[in-house]
């Protein structure tokens, strides 16, 4: 009987060998297969993630748009991903064909979408929104891949946990993502970014990132597609209030480095500010205020440029009835002018005054009216001797050495100073005389409803009065001058000019 134990205790040792063995054998037999059989063991894996990664495939659609023809990783962007979720919709959205052509036959759920098709294409080419049926979009910037599937599935079960979010900022790791307050003012032309502090919730995003949003409030934007991608989307998101949130956990990666040429470098940059310059024009921006010190971008008319609007009928620029005050290059451009005539009028010891609405906008806020179009002044045709740009433009209209065109109005008898010879943003310089102590003229425009004589007692004496960042001389009774001119409570009552003709307030 005790030999029999012992020999059942080795048979039982030997047994635990034999299987420690095999185990072993097969672990390593299954590492040499991975090896030698690398297809087939993603095959299966890419098998398994299909089941896994069903609802990430069927809830987003991949869109890329930003990148440029002449150097990209589109291609090898597309194929990275694709390795990963097989059965992920894929849009590239280009405005016309890409040359080089993308190399993309090989993905079947792949598409090519061209803004401007051929003119013997149809439409439905050219719309994007027609090939997209999830729930939500990824907007991937070019050359950035996925770190992992369930990464991008943490991020979109964060955005539909979190309703009141239009979106997530997802880092490509390449640059760092900055939180920004954005104030949209489409009446003023005007785009103000300001750091936030410590607040996560942001109007805009700076810095390269993807963009993970719902698909129903970007298909809403009236210029979903326009480059920059990520600026055109966070300015129409502003619009309605929406907020952003930049997701930190690791979903994208940037394992390729562009424009490392510097030819292209400069190219793409030239692109850049080729494409920043036309979606301000699209959405009618022209002053943009940057958050790192205030720094002030202008896109707008300039000395060398026509001014923003055309002519002027009824006193009405176009722009009010677009529900838009006068563009901030050209107010810029009003007050240069004017700081321009105060100081050769200064100079020249004549007497002038702020006139009509120049005044009124003086009286109410120190500055122009924001909707109007030019600067009337008054002058006492006496002291026109005394100034000599008045004297030669009388004979022939000229350019002062600082570019300011002057000349002979043709409507009537009175003087006009434009900001140059192509932008005609102009300060109107009206000659008056005393008549028996009332100040009149010789000319009366009849849309002026301010046009109007006046005792000549209210430029005895002249006072001053801040108005476009200057002291500028005004009558000495601003208050009942303007009251004169316009009717009791003009000041304390802003309305357009003819404001029977634009139902709204101001």
């Amino acid at each position: 009987m005790r030999q029999v134990c012992m020999l059942t205790r080795c048979q039982l040792l030997l047994c635990i060998g034999l299987l420690v063995n095999v185990i072993i054998f097969l672990y390593l037999l299954k590492i040499q297969n991975d090896l030698q059989n690398g297809r087939l063991h993603n095959h299966d894996a890419n098998k398994v993630e299909r089941v896994q990664y069903t609802g990430l495939t069927d809830s987003i659609t991949l869109v890329i748009r930003e990148f440029e023809d002449f150097e990209n990783y589109v291609t090898a962007t597309v194929k990275s991903i694709i390795d990963m979720l097989p059965d992920l919709e894929v849009l590239i959205i280009a405005d016309r064909h890409p040359y080089p052509p993308l190399m993309l036959k090989e993905f079947p759920n792949v598409r090519l979408v061209i803004l401007h098709p051929n003119a013997d294409q149809s439409s439905s080419l050219s719309l994007p929104q027609t090939y997209v049926k999830s729930q939500f979009l990824l907007l991937l910037p070019d050359a950035v891949e996925l770190t992992n599937p369930s990464n991008l599935l943490g991020a979109l079960f964060y955005l539909k946990q979190h309703s009141y979010l239009s979106s997530l900022a997802l880092s490509t790791g390449r640059d760092h993502a900055t939180c920004l307050n954005l104030q949209v003012d489409l009446k003023r032309w005007t785009l103000v970014y300001e750091n936030p502090g410590l607040h996560q919730e942001c109007d805009a995003v700076a810095g390269e990132h993807a963009i993970l949003t719902r698909t129903e409030k970007f298909l809403e934007f009236p210029f979903a597609f326009s480059r920059p991608l990520d600026v055109s989307f966070y300015i129409q998101a502003a619009l309605r209030r929406w907020k952003s949130f930049i997701y930190r956990e690791p979903v994208l990666v940037s394992n390729r480095i562009l424009f490392t040429d510097p030819h292209n470098k400069w190219k793409h940059k030239k692109e850049m500010g080729i494409r920043i310059r036309n979606l301000y024009k699209l959405l009618q921006i022209k002053k943009v205020v940057l958050p790192e010190d205030g720094h002030t971008m202008w896109y707008g008319c300039t000395k060398e440029t026509s001014r923003c609007f055309g002519t002027v009928i009824n006193d009405m620029p176009e722009y009010i009835y677009n529900r838009k005050w006068t563009p901030p290059c050209c107010l810029e451009a009003l007050r240069a002018t004017s700081k321009h005539v105060f100081q050769i009028l200064d100079n020249c010891k004549v007497r002038y005054w702020l006139e009509g609405g120049s005044l009124l906008g003086a009286a109410r806020n120190g500055d122009i009216i924001p909707w109007d179009y030019d600067v009337d002044i008054g002058i006492y045709r006496d002291d026109i001797r005394k100034c000599q740009p008045l004297v030669e433009c009388e004979k022939e209209k000229f350019v002062d050495p600082e570019g300011f065109l002057w000349e002979k109005a043709t409507e009537g008898e009175f003087f006009r100073v434009q900001y140059s010879s192509s932008n005609h943003m102009h300060v109107d310089v009206f000659p008056f005389y005393s008549k028996n102590g009332t100040m009149t003229k010789d000319t009366w425009i009849q849309t002026h409803r301010q046009d109007t004589e006046f005792p000549e007692t209210f430029l005895k004496p002249l006072t001053k009065i801040p108005f476009a960042g200057l002291m500028a001389s005004a009558p000495n009774n601003i208050q009942e001058f303007l009251e004169l001119k316009f009717g009791k409570g003009v000041i304390e009552n802003p309305r357009y000019p003819n404001s029977d003709r634009v139902i709204r307030t101001l």
